[in-house]
């Protein structure tokens, strides 16, 4: 083999090992995202493939090439783990012994038959399926950030073809046992296509990573972490600077004599009955209509499009519903209740903090009513 060609695999072995110190690095920063270890392991273990195959160059053996070969396909198989668990969150073992296992046991009959050629075209087609799989990941994962998931994937998909094309020029030559490393234009192009690849599908998947993070942060920003609804931050920002709709209802609800229950039971009680009224509320509505937590025992709704009398069914049913739910907690039963008020936008009052004000007088007509009940801005009660 060339100098060349020994050079490019020394190339794509320290990118690959400065990649996955990069990988490791950034999860040691962002624990929480363990595809990020997942990948640095894979690409490790890549690493320690080049290695081993810039070995095999040097001095040919069929041991060397068997262990140069398990270890790519082992790699590869934990990259298609690390994308899968960048989907879902979590690693899936089965899957990752599964491809390795299969790949891995593709090479042993060529190998032990001596094939060193036939062994080679295994291992190359199976890297480029492995490839594939990994892009194939990102590919169906392209709808929270389209362009670089789209890139990533493009990107495996063109480093397996480069293997799938190493396989093939050997296969027609019809050298299936060839006692050394093949050296031909196939070869220095897959090398090169690594090179590129190991560094764009690092940058992109690292650019996706913060993506997703700063998305998960500006989430995290606007959603209440006890019930998972909006908080009331992002119910301002969202209503704040525009006027409402005369058609759009607002609502606050205020669960009944909840200090009592804090005082009474414990906060952690208190906390779940908290997290129970939010999955009624969501229940209740529509996908078009917005529900959000403003903090302590007071939640709001915004309800658009629609009409007195179905505001009222709405309120009347969150208020039924959580009247009748028994809440099992510490070897007890807790029944709870909640008041509601309701308001529409007139040209009087036109903002959205106007419109949540004219809710709140309402709903403090229905404290003073008797509770656990719906109390509309035009003073008509129901319940």
């Amino acid at each position: 083999m060339s100098l060349d060609y020994n050079s490019l695999l020394l190339a794509v072995g320290f990118a690959g090992a400065g990649l996955a110190v990069t990988m490791f690095g950034t999860w040691l920063s962002a624990r929480a995202d363990g595809f990020l270890l997942t990948w640095a392991i894979g690409v490790a273990v890549l690493v320690a493939h080049v290695f081993a195959y810039s070995a095999y160059v040097g001095s040919p053996g069929l041991w060397l090439q068997l262990i140069a070969f398990v270890l790519l396909l082992c790699g590869l198989s934990l990259l298609v783990g690390a994308a899968r668990q960048f989907r879902h969150g979590v690693l899936p073992w089965r899957l990752v012994g599964g491809l390795a296992a299969v790949s891995v046991a593709l090479l042993i009959p060529p190998a032990l038959l001596g094939l060193d050629g036939a062994t080679y075209v295994v291992a190359n087609l199976a890297a480029g399926v492995l490839l594939t799989a990994t892009g194939h990941q990102y590919w169906l994962g392209r709808s929270d950030a389209p362009a670089p998931s789209m890139a990533i994937a493009g990107l495996y998909v063109l480093t397996a073809l480069s293997y799938v094309t190493c396989a093939v020029v050997l296969a027609a030559s019809g050298q299936w046992v060839v006692g050394e490393a093949p050296n031909n234009w196939s070869e220095a192009l897959n090398a090169i296509v690594a090179i590129a690849g190991i560094t764009g599908i690092g940058a992109l998947s690292l650019a996706l990573n913060q993506s997703r993070l700063a998305r998960r942060h500006r989430q995290d920003a606007m959603t209440d972490p006890l019930t998972g609804l909006l908080n009331r931050r992002a119910l301002f920002k969202q209503f704040a600077d525009r006027p409402v709709d005369r058609f759009t209802a607002v609502m606050i609800f205020d669960l009944d004599r909840f200090k009592h229950v804090n005082d009474a039971f414990g906060h952690s009680v208190g906390d779940e009955v908290l997290r129970r009224f939010g999955e009624v509320l969501s229940e209740c509505l529509r996908g078009t209509d917005i529900c959000a937590r403003l903090g302590g025992e007071e939640f709001a709704a915004v309800l658009p499009r629609t009409t007195t009398d179905r505001a009222h069914q709405v309120a009347e049913r969150v208020r039924k519903s959580f009247a009748e739910l028994v809440i099992e907690t510490q070897g007890c039963s807790l029944q709870c209740t909640v008041s509601v008020g309701i308001a529409f936008a007139t040209s009087q009052l036109p903002s959205f903090e106007e419109v949540l004000s004219d809710a709140d007088r309402a709903l403090y007509r229905a404290k003073n009513g008797g509770r656990n009940r719906v109390a509309a801005a035009s003073l008509r009660l129901a319940g």
